[in-house]
């Protein structure tokens, strides 16, 4: 006997948010965090709720985010390309998803798939590594404790590394026109014991050794 049809799978995607609204439900613990993801992304942030929490409202107070200070009414989500909710009342809950959907916004209310229009992913975040963890929804709980383990097992120096190929990255593709002959250089970059480097505090070595493997010069940082 077959069971129920399995429903479709979830396409990741990251999104440029900086200079878009979004509009986040709810000013608590939840609402914070996001908040907080929202605009280390650039995002333009506005917070429809009653009350905040003290970080929130000293966002709020110093013009970091938009905040309407009040329950959320239909109209709230005009402009804005995504929405977030805090779970809350059904009924709240469920207009703000539907004027999402109206208005073609992807919009996520916290803990409940039925109002949600994409999921949010447990992050591991190190300088610009970002590792994304879904299990569509099955187990958060499970993407939470493999965001742990790979907190654990990625250190600061994936960040140093990304760093320094951003400085390497214009050098190269000026000085090597040709595709396969720069793919090769990264791929030995990142084989090679230049993390091992960085791990140790060996940054002065890491460089050295990361410029003889690409034959360039990185560039000065901040450039």
């Amino acid at each position: 006997m077959s069971g129920p049809p399995r429903p479709p799978a979830y396409y990741p995607v990251y999104l440029s948010l900086a200079d878009r609204l979004v509009v986040v439900k709810g000013g608590g613990p939840v609402a914070e965090r996001r908040v907080a993801g929202l605009l280390r992304c650039g995002a333009r942030v506005r917070v429809v709720a009653p009350c905040l929490t003290r970080r929130l409202a000293r966002q709020a107070a110093s013009g970091e985010i938009e905040h309407l200070a009040r329950p959320y009414r239909p109209g709230d989500l005009e402009g804005a390309a995504l929405a977030l909710a805090e779970p809350g009342e059904p009924a709240a809950d469920g207009a703000f998803f539907a004027e999402a959907d109206r208005r073609g916004i992807f919009a996520n209310v916290e803990d409940d798939l039925h109002h949600c229009s994409f999921i949010m992913p447990a992050l591991v975040r190190r300088g610009d590594l970002v590792v994304a963890i879904s299990t569509s929804g099955r187990a958060p709980a499970l993407a939470v404790r493999l965001r742990e383990r790979l907190e654990r097992e990625l250190g600061p120096e994936y960040g140093a590394l990304l760093e320094l190929a951003a400085r390497l990255r214009a050098p190269l593709a000026e000085a090597i026109p040709d595709f396969e002959e720069r793919r090769r250089r990264w791929y030995e970059l990142v084989d090679s014991e230049v993390l091992v480097l960085f791990r140790e505090g060996r940054e002065v070595e890491a460089l050295e050794r990361a410029e003889r493997i690409m034959g360039v010069a990185a560039e000065e940082p901040g450039r």
